[in-house]
């Protein structure tokens, strides 16, 4: 059992919970960030992806650098409309191996769907976290969760070429070689 101290205050909770917490009060109160609308949900959404881009692009450009040797490119959408009618924003890390193997390029998505309470990010292999940004600072938690998206999904990558590990170009070279 945990003897750390307990705090019931979103204002005093450790940045990874923070989030969470955040979450959690708007599907209590039915709201994004205190707005109860499709419209300003959506508004603070496309309000939330700048902020948001910086530490997707990060993330995704030290996996980019530590094991694809800078053989990668990221490009992202911005935001736009979703084939089910709502508004997302994706982020794709896509390199040499990756596109011969004929599997799909390393994903970060934010997502607002059409029959959703609030915006949530995911990766191309991995489910689903609340995105619940709405300043810099609270952008700037979100890296460790954007870290772990990328990561767990260049691990089920290699496995959705059976385990072949020479689609991670810092594994087979030299770094420099």
């Amino acid at each position: 059992m945990s003897t750390a101290p307990r705090s019931t205050s979103p204002i005093q909770a450790p940045r990874a919970t923070s989030a969470l917490l955040r979450h959690f009060a708007d599907l209590r109160d039915g709201t994004h960030g205190g707005a109860r609308s499709r419209r300003d949900k959506e508004r603070l959404f496309a309000d939330a992806v700048p902020l948001i881009d910086p530490y997707v692009r990060q993330a995704l450009d030290e996996i980019n650098t530590e094991l694809l040797l800078d053989t990668g490119e990221v490009v992202g959408t911005g935001v736009r409309r979703s084939a089910d009618g709502g508004i997302d924003a994706v982020w794709r890390l896509s390199w040499p191996e990756q596109r011969a193997a004929g599997i799909k390029p390393i994903v970060i998505r934010a997502y607002f769907g059409l029959g959703f309470a609030h915006p949530h990010l995911q990766g191309g292999t991995v489910g689903d976290w609340p995105l619940n940004v709405f300043d810099d600072d609270q952008a700037a938690a979100e890296l460790p969760t954007l870290r772990a998206i990328a990561g767990a999904d260049i691990h089920n990558l290699v496995f959705q070429v059976g385990g072949d590990i020479r689609i991670v170009p810092a594994i087979v070279k030299e770094r420099g070689a």
